[in-house]
C-alpha cells in the first residue's frame, strides 16, 4: 500500500507543474494567433497593394489606349491622288460642341478643299438649325476657302435644311434639294418662360438682388418689362436682318421674293426650287456624277471618335485621375 501510493505521489503532477503547463499552453495560444493575424494583415496589405497597383495600371492602359484612338481616327487629313468629289456633313444641331460646330465643319471643309485630288467640295446637309453665330462663321469661311483653293462648293440637302443651316447652305455655288426636303425658316428666336404668376398663387416671393437694373433682364421669375422687351426684340430683329443679307448676298438674283420670304417659313423642296431659295432637284451621287463629273466619294467629315466622346463625358475630373494614376504608377516596386 505505502508503494502503490508513493508510485501515485510521482505520477501525478503537481499543483504548480499544472499551472505551469497551463501558463505555457496560454503563451503558445497567444503566439499562434498573433502570428495568425499578422500574416493574414500581411496578406490584406499585400492584396490591397495589388489591386492599387492593378487599377492604377489599369488606368494608364486606358490612357495609352485612348490616345492611339484620338491620333489614330481623330485626324481628317487625307491624301487621295485620284479625282474625286469631297463630301463633309453637316447633321443635327449647329451649335458650340456639337458634331456640326463651326470648328468641326471647317476643320473637314479645309481637309477637303486642299486635297489635290478633290474636285468640287459637296456639303451633305441634314440640320433643322441652331447657333446663328456658329453658321455664320462656317458661312464667312466656306466663301474664302473656296475663293482661296478656286474650287466649287455645293450643298445637298437631305430631310432639312431649316435656320441655321440654311445659312451655311447660301454659302454654297448651288444647293440641290429633294423634292420632299424641308428648306428655308429664315428667322430668328429667344424663347424662355415666365413664372411670376404662379409664384403668386403659391405665395412665393422671388428675392433677386443685382448691380445694375438689367441685369435680371430675362430672368423667368422677374417680371418682364416693357423696356426690356423692346431691347430683345431690336436685338433679334438686328440678327434676322444679317441673316436676311447672308441670303440675298449668296442666293442673289435668283431669288424670286415674296412678303413671306424672310418670315420664318419653310418650305418643301420643290417649292424651294420654284422660289430661287435652292437650284436643282438632286441627291449626292446626282451632284457627283452629273455636276462634278468625279462619281467617287470621299467622306471628309471630323467627327467625335471614342476617345473624343469620353474625353468630354469625364471631363477634367476624367484626366485628373489619369494623370493621378500615371505619378502614382511612377513610384510603383
Amino acid at each position: 500500500m505505502e508503494n502503490r501510493s508513493q508510485a501515485d505521489t510521482e505520477q501525478a503532477p503537481s499543483a504548480s507543474e499544472n499551472r505551469a503547463n497551463q501558463a505555457r499552453t496560454e503563451v503558445t495560444w497567444e503566439r499562434a494567433t498573433l502570428e495568425k493575424l499578422a500574416f493574414a494583415t500581411l496578406r490584406e496589405q499585400t492584396l490591397a497593394r495589388r489591386w492599387r497597383v492593378a487599377f492604377r495600371l489599369s488606368w494608364l492602359a486606358m490612357f495609352v489606349m485612348l490616345m492611339w484612338l484620338v491620333w489614330s481616327e481623330g485626324s481628317v487629313t487625307k491624301n487621295v491622288s485620284a479625282p474625286h468629289t469631297a463630301v463633309v456633313e453637316i447633321k443635327g444641331e449647329i451649335a458650340d460642341g456639337a458634331e456640326a460646330s463651326a470648328e468641326l465643319v471647317l476643320s473637314s471643309v479645309i481637309a477637303a478643299l486642299e486635297d489635290s485630288g478633290s474636285q468640287a467640295l459637296v456639303l451633305l446637309i441634314n440640320s433643322p438649325g441652331g447657333s446663328p453665330v456658329q453658321a455664320g462663321i462656317i458661312n464667312d469661311e466656306i466663301r474664302r476657302l473656296k475663293a482661296l483653293h478656286k474650287k466649287p462648293v455645293y450643298a445637298v440637302v437631305e430631310e432639312s435644311c431649316a435656320s441655321a443651316a440654311y445659312y451655311i447652305a447660301v454659302s454654297a455655288d448651288q444647293i440641290f434639294v429633294d423634292k420632299a426636303s424641308i428648306v428655308g425658316s429664315i428667322g430668328v428666336l429667344m424663347d424662355g418662360f415666365g413664372f411670376t404668376g404662379l409664384m403668386d398663387k403659391l405665395g412665393v416671393e422671388r428675392r433677386l438682388m443685382t448691380a445694375g437694373e438689367n441685369k435680371g433682364f430675362l430672368d423667368p421669375f422677374s417680371p418682364q418689362t416693357e423696356r426690356q422687351r423692346v431691347y430683345a426684340q431690336s436685338m433679334l430683329d438686328q440678327i434676322h436682318q444679317q441673316f436676311i443679307d447672308v441670303v440675298k448676298a449668296g442666293r442673289g438674283t435668283r431669288l424670286k421674293e415674296t412678303p413671306e420670304m424672310f418670315s420664318g417659313l419653310f418650305w418643301s423642296g420643290q417649292q424651294a426650287v420654284e422660289l430661287g431659295l435652292a437650284d436643282r432637284l438632286g441627291n449626292l451621287d446626282f451632284v457627283a456624277r452629273e455636276v462634278v463629273k468625279a462619281e467617287e466619294l470621299v467622306d471628309y467629315t471630323r467627327r467625335d471618335n471614342v476617345a473624343e466622346r469620353l474625353a468630354k463625358r469625364f471631363g477634367a475630373a476624367f484626366g485628373g485621375v489619369v494623370v493621378q494614376a500615371m505619378r502614382s504608377s511612377a513610384t510603383l516596386r
